[in-house]
């Protein structure tokens, strides 16, 4: 995933078609790593292939965010290299919460996204850290409109239940394997966006979240930087 991300920065940031060895060059990525993730980057729209080389595909929205969305994602790489845990970034994208960016390593892997945001934010640190940030009355309209799936034994479908633990955790969600079994979440709000930065660790190293609620923080901050 760092390393595709890698690739499309180098493609945004240099303004024409990058041809692969040039990409590889300049990524420090093996040449037949490179290929195969030009590849997949293509076939997902992400890139367009051209005579001259690669540019910027219609799915990225790079160009129109800028240097705004580079900052985010060094963010991130920053917050997985200091935790050693994967970070993720989410954001409230009209009436559904979207996971927008993901740095993980072979080291420390995502965890399994086997359901998306837009069914399962409830089950979610990111989603909980965001929905805590919004009046109430918009929380109980976003509960009304999607359904509290059961997605593991610990996962809370009672929008009740769920309300009253927003109320509890508006400045740090935790997300006690609700969303996976094995796996446990934490996130924090970013400072005026409707935003959430988190991090995900096997559910063995649980005692480790309180201890990455800092890091976590100087990371929301950095991201609403990222928007002056």
């Amino acid at each position: 995933m760092v390393r595709a991300l890698s690739i499309l920065d180098a493609v945004g940031e240099a303004g024409s078609p990058q041809p692969a060895k040039r990409l590889a060059r300049s990524t420090g990525v093996p040449l037949p790593t490179t290929y195969h993730l030009l590849r997949t980057l293509v076939h997902e729209g992400y890139l367009l292939r051209t005579p001259d080389g690669y540019v910027l595909g219609d799915r990225v929205d790079l160009l129109g965010r800028g240097a705004a969305s580079r900052r985010e994602l060094r963010v991130l790489r920053r917050l997985h290299d200091d935790l050693g845990a994967p970070a993720y970034l989410a954001c409230l994208d009209g009436e559904e919460i979207r996971l927008t960016e993901i740095v993980d390593s072979p080291a420390a892997p995502r965890v399994d996204l086997w359901v998306g945001m837009q069914d399962a934010a409830h089950a979610t640190a990111l989603g909980k850290a965001i929905l805590g940030t919004l009046p109430v009355t918009s929380r109980r309209d976003y509960l009304a409109s999607h359904p509290l799936l059961d997605l593991t034994p610990h996962t809370i479908t009672s929008p009740r239940a769920l309300l009253a633990e927003l109320d509890r955790s508006r400045e740090v969600a935790v997300d006690r394997q609700e969303y996976a079994l094995g796996t446990v979440c934490t996130a924090v709000p970013v400072p005026g966006h409707t935003k959430a930065v988190a991090v995900s660790v096997p559910a063995q190293r649980a005692a480790d979240l309180p201890a990455h609620r800092a890091a976590l923080r100087r990371a929301a901050k950095l991201v609403a930087l990222a928007h002056r």
